[in-house]
């Protein structure tokens, strides 16, 4: 239950923030656009390296929906990520990661000579883990994401790059269902919320720039390899700054985790959360 009310309190100051936070000059009423539908796959790769530190890898292939079919889910070409860091373990409690990241965003009509086909954006991450002592069978993490991006639009006309930094706090939990601990031959239940904020020149009105709810079932298959699957729906800001973009995720994932050392040892699983 505490879970749960903790995210219950984000949603609601989630609400309160896009209703009340301005930038430089007053915001009109933020607007709610239809939804739109995508289909995201990531490949998540953790390597041990030695007794507390790790070589982590994300790569994202994410599909969108068509122009003329908000339902269709992967009617066009969306983002690939590259997200790179090497990780440490503090602790049992703590770790930190750091990292390199290029992803490439696919402009919204590939026909219309107005925009770029693909537009490559540059960032630098760095991540704080907190991980809560377990309760009963749930484990509840709290990750403090930083990402300094140098990105640009999609319009031929405007090449130039803006720096922002985002500003990204989740929380969410593994509990699993057919066994009493996370191991081998697991089915196992993720919830999670996330809040993302940001700043930067080309930030106008509101300083939230998403927010996302992310249940998934998952599998552990054994120490190397796990599966999930799940839905997200996104509340992101458009171009406008003041309107706000309402998606509908299907997500699949594969994770995959080898200690390089000596491959009969098994890399903590639970912490391979995008």
């Amino acid at each position: 239950m505490q879970f749960f009310r903790y995210i219950l309190s984000i949603a609601v100051f989630v609400t309160v923030s896009i209703n009340s936070f301005g930038q430089t000059e007053p915001a009109p009423r933020a607007q709610l656009n239809e939804a739109s539908t995508g289909l995201w796959f990531g490949l998540y790769t953790k390597l041990k390296l030695g007794e507390k530190i790790y070589y982590y890898a994300e790569t994202h292939y994410r599909r969108r929906n068509s122009l003329d079919n908000r339902m269709d889910f992967a009617g066009r070409m969306g983002k690939v990520y590259n997200r790179h860091g090497i990780n440490y373990l503090v602790n049992n409690y703590f770790e930190v990661t750091a990292g390199p990241v290029v992803v490439l965003s696919y402009g919204p009509d590939k026909d219309n000579p107005k925009y770029e086909r693909m537009v490559p954006e540059f960032r630098f991450w760095h991540q704080y883990l907190l991980i809560q002592p377990q309760m009963g069978r749930i484990k509840i993490y709290h990750q403090f994401r930083f990402e300094h991006r140098f990105r640009r639009g999609y319009e031929v006309a405007d090449p130039e790059y803006h720096y922002t930094t985002r500003y990204r706090y989740k929380i969410y939990a593994y509990i699993p269902l057919n066994k009493p601990y996370l191991k081998e031959k697991t089915l196992y239940f993720s919830p999670s919320a996330e809040i993302f904020m940001h700043s930067g020149e080309t930030v106008v009105y509101h300083p939230l720039e998403d927010f996302r709810i992310y249940p998934i079932l998952g599998y552990i298959i054994n120490k190397n390899y796990m599966v999930s699957a799940g839905y997200t729906y996104t509340l992101g800001q458009a171009v406008a700054g003041y309107e706000y973009n309402q998606t509908h995720l299907l997500r699949f994932n594969l994770y995959v985790n080898f200690d390089i050392r000596n491959k009969r040892n098994a890399v903590p699983k639970v912490h391979m959360r995008d």
